[in-house]
């Protein structure tokens, strides 16, 4: 596959087995079976919505095959991202996760998974409303799929109002940037780059 073009620049990338995909996905399999089974497939369960929302401000600064390698060590030091017990984790519980080297060791993120619990139960999370509340904000028309990843928004109105309305709530690392790379990835919206393999 040829890297002669800028990142943002680059159109689909045709995979050794013969199909297009995104050009972010790049060749890791990890990376080429999240884009091929999970990202910008609609996700209507509160409890994976919670999940991937962690997951998301876990990424901040950083890349997303950074998260997805420690996802699964996530889901076990994290109650297997049960909001209920994650609520109510004790400063020693987040010192003790602080010193665990499968996860990303940042104490203000680690803190604001407790946080976010909170206020994940706190709009009622896991009887739906928490999905309803999320997907309120899906635009309200698709638009062109991109050809490069030069033309995916990096936020929209959409993320931006998200955005707000989950801080209002009480969550952290919920910018904008964040929650549109989250509507991606759960399918509010979706960015599947045009000749994707994955895009209908």
């Amino acid at each position: 596959m040829t890297e002669a073009k800028s990142p943002r620049r680059r159109a689909v990338l045709r995979h050794q087995d013969g199909l297009q995909r995104c050009a972010w996905c790049g060749t890791d399999p990890l990376y080429v079976a999240y884009h091929d089974t999970e990202w910008g497939v609609p996700v209507h369960d509160d409890a994976r919505l919670f999940e991937m929302l962690c997951l998301e401000g876990a990424q901040a600064g950083l890349s997303w095959i950074t998260v997805l390698r420690k996802r699964e060590r996530y889901r076990e030091v994290l109650d297997g991202f049960d909001a209920t017990r994650m609520a109510r984790y004790t400063p020693a519980r987040l010192e003790r996760l602080m010193q665990d080297p499968g996860i990303i060791r940042n104490r203000l993120k680690l803190e604001s998974l407790v946080g976010n619990a909170r206020a994940f139960l706190d709009l009622g999370g896991g009887d739906g409303r928490f999905a309803q509340l999320l997907w309120d904000f899906a635009p309200p028309r698709a638009r062109a799929r991109p050809r490069s990843l030069g033309e995916l928004p990096v936020s929209t109105p959409q993320s931006d109002a998200m955005s707000r309305a989950l801080k209002k709530a009480g969550f952290r690392f919920v910018g904008t940037t964040i929650c549109y790379a989250f509507m991606q990835a759960v399918g509010i919206v979706d960015d599947h780059q045009a000749r994707c393999h994955r895009a209908t």
